[in-house]
């Protein structure tokens, strides 16, 4: 007996050019040591707000493209799949900066956990997709922030709940249990199940977070963390994935771009270019648009899917967005005079 989950395939992006998968983790940077050689900016300028804005794009269309991928891939083979190339794109550019791969002795049990929580993520959101709607995932799974947060708050030092922040993060809780437990409407595009795995997914991504920025294992550097998460997350989907039906569905040469494409541009370049953002722009004016991700994702779900969108879920979308920009604004400092 295996775990059987309705294919999706839209016949109307059956030619579309477009694949995108963005990797769901959370870099912390590790402290540097000598000087850098590139100037780092106090503020968000025009080329930062566009970038920000493309990835966050990036992020939405990823929704699409995985719920696209498993009309041809069954989703936890295709999470699988998708790690096991990254370990090539993301081992290469370690190897060709000669940078090592080693992680100390001491650190394996953090390995070892964020590396079962990252690939325990994907299968979720994976499943989440073949389940539910592109604009419902992407209101439920952004929420990570919220979820970061709360726990944060008890967990990490320093990570304190202010004001506004509690009031975000109402905002932000209003906004999921009104996507999830809504369920009229000729507009409704998905199942409380899928609706529930795209939570537990971000349950997950907020899981990596803790481990990455609680723990020691913040001491690793940033691209060994996600060369270990998709080498570790790799083995375990790939294991499992025969539980959860045949491994192909009606697999097309679309199916095959848009895994290429994830793997090689997104995994990898999408990858080197969110942690070279974040060498130049202050970590707090990269998260404020993170509000922008779930927004888009139901746009897309709309226009590329022909998703129907209810008032409900416009309206579960307005408080979470509004509830993480509150979240991810940063405290003002007072200024002598």
């Amino acid at each position: 007996m295996y775990l059987s989950f309705a294919p999706v395939f839209p016949a109307r992006l059956a030619a579309l050019a477009l694949p995108c998968q963005v990797i769901s983790c959370t870099i912390v940077k590790p402290r540097c040591k000598g000087a850098s050689t590139i100037d780092r900016k106090s503020s968000i300028d025009a080329f930062g707000i566009g970038s920000l804005v493309a990835f966050n794009f990036l992020l939405a269309l990823n929704q699409v493209a995985i719920k696209v991928t498993n009309g041809g891939l069954q989703p936890v083979f295709f999470a699988g799949l998708r790690s096991a190339g990254a370990i090539v794109c993301i081992g290469l550019w370690i190897f060709i900066r000669k940078k090592g791969f080693r992680v100390p002795k001491d650190l394996w049990p953090h390995t070892l956990l964020i590396g079962m929580v990252f690939g325990l993520e994907f299968l979720f959101l994976f499943i989440s997709l073949d389940l539910t709607s592109v604009s419902r995932a992407s209101v439920i799974f952004y929420s990570m922030p919220v979820w970061l947060t709360l726990a944060g708050h008890f967990l990490l030092p320093g990570e304190r709940l202010t004001i506004l922040k509690l009031v975000g993060l109402i905002c932000a809780f209003c906004g999921v249990a009104w996507a999830l437990f809504d369920r009229s409407g000729a507009s409704f595009n998905g199942s409380l199940l899928g609706d529930l795995f795209a939570l537990a997914a971000s349950f997950c991504w907020a899981s990596i977070a803790l481990i990455a920025r609680g723990t020691r294992f913040r001491e690793v550097r940033p691209e060994l963390q996600m060369f270990y998460q998709v080498v570790i997350s790799a083995g375990l989907l790939l294991l499992i994935a025969p539980l959860f039906g045949p491994l192909l569905r009606d697999f097309q040469a679309v199916h095959l771009a848009l895994l290429t494409f994830q793997i090689v541009v997104i995994i990898s370049a999408g990858f080197v270019f969110w942690l070279w953002l974040l060498t130049i722009y202050p970590t707090s004016s990269v998260a404020s648009f993170s509000f922008l991700a779930p927004v888009l994702g139901v746009a897309l779900g709309w226009a590329l899917l022909g998703e129907e969108i209810s008032l409900s879920i416009l309206g579960a979308l307005a408080l979470v967005a509004i509830g993480l920009v509150l979240i991810n604004r940063p405290a003002q400092v007072p200024q002598k005079v």
